[in-house]
């Protein structure tokens, strides 16, 4: 078959110390005398005071307003490699320079789904599964080992595809998946996700089933994009065929599956303007496989959808849109939220 926290900066505004000065006068001149003999001695203490020891530890650090302007709040999002997902129809691509390094810092773990709110999906589950991992580069002998998958064996995970100018899937498709969390958060539902750049590989497409099964998700969307030839054009979403066999059996998800995915389809092509592909589905942007482990070993509706070929210049120049992703998991929830709310 593309990152989240925040970073606080507080600015503090410290006022210099007053210090003022007093005293009593008292009757006599020797007392007199002697007090003016001690004022030059306490203002050299006073002095070497103030260049030794400071301010004191109580104060709060000074940190420099931003440049041009008064201090404000700066937000970063720090760079994350992603766990993968598994390659419905995409050819493996090989590392670019392009490729991201991983985070210095260890990212922030958010898998765990986030409290639902009290809008109008409030005690829905939805799982995102953002295909694929930036690390998986990294990692080959972790994600090339085979996982059975009910009907058969599959690698645990591959790298995805990539755009000629190196813009990698588990880029795009972790970012989405992001997008896609805000949008139904808002609505109240509880999300999660398989992986948010906190892992150096994988999960195993094993695993991204069962973290939907564990939920006992309402739904589950896999994001992907394609990588296949040059001039091939437009989305698709992969439903589940039916599989019994092993540890899969999918036959009760293969209906609301499809549910799942003709609204989804529908949404994302009146949302994105992406064209349904030219080259998988025949038009109708959906297609059917049975040799995908996250779809066969899922007990909970399930899709996967590739929203574009990243190695058509046409399609690529959208997957690489910040503004064209935002569309892309907008069109994806409003297919989510019309099947939860049938």
């Amino acid at each position: 078959m593309g990152p989240d926290g925040d970073d606080f900066e507080d600015f503090y505004r410290d006022d210099d110390p007053r210090r003022g000065s007093g005293g009593r006068r008292f009757g006599g001149r020797p007392l007199l005398v002697t007090f003016a003999a001690l004022v030059p001695t306490a203002l050299a203490a006073w002095v070497l005071w103030q260049v030794v020891g400071g301010p004191g530890e109580t104060e709060p650090p000074k940190v420099l307003p931003a440049a041009g302007g008064s201090a404000s709040t700066a937000i970063s999002e720090p760079s994350s490699p992603s766990p993968k997902a598994e390659s419905p129809s995409s050819a493996s691509a090989s590392p670019s320079k392009s490729a991201p390094a991983p985070s210095k810092t260890p990212p922030k773990k958010t898998t765990a789904p986030a409290a639902g709110g009290s809008g109008p999906l409030r005690g829905k589950v939805v799982v995102i599964d953002p295909g694929h991992n930036p690390g998986n580069f990294r990692h080959t002998a972790d994600i090339n080992r085979s996982v059975n998958v009910g009907n058969g064996s599959k690698e645990c995970d591959t790298t995805g595809t990539s755009t000629n100018g190196g813009y990698t899937e588990a880029q795009f498709t972790l970012d989405v998946a992001r997008r896609l969390r805000s949008i139904l958060e808002q609505q109240g539902a509880t999300v999660q996700l398989t992986q948010n750049g906190d892992r150096a590989w994988g999960p195993c497409v094993t695993e991204r089933a069962a973290i939907g099964n564990k939920a006992h998700a309402d739904a589950v969307v896999s994001v992907h994009a394609d990588g296949s030839a040059a001039g091939n054009r437009g989305f698709h979403v992969i439903l589940p065929a039916s599989v019994q066999a092993g540890a899969a059996d999918t036959r009760p998800i293969v209906g609301p599956s499809r549910d799942l995915g003709e609204r989804i389809a529908g949404n994302f092509l009146k949302v994105t303007g992406e064209p349904p592909s030219n080259y998988i589905g025949k038009g109708t942007a959906l297609d059917t496989r049975s040799d995908l482990g996250g779809l066969n070993l899922s007990t909970v509706p399930k899709v996967f959808i590739e929203c574009g070929n990243m190695r058509d210049a046409q399609d690529a120049g959208r997957l690489t849109s910040g503004a064209w992703r935002q569309k892309a998991a907008q069109g994806i929830s409003e297919g989510i939220v019309s099947f939860l709310r049938g």
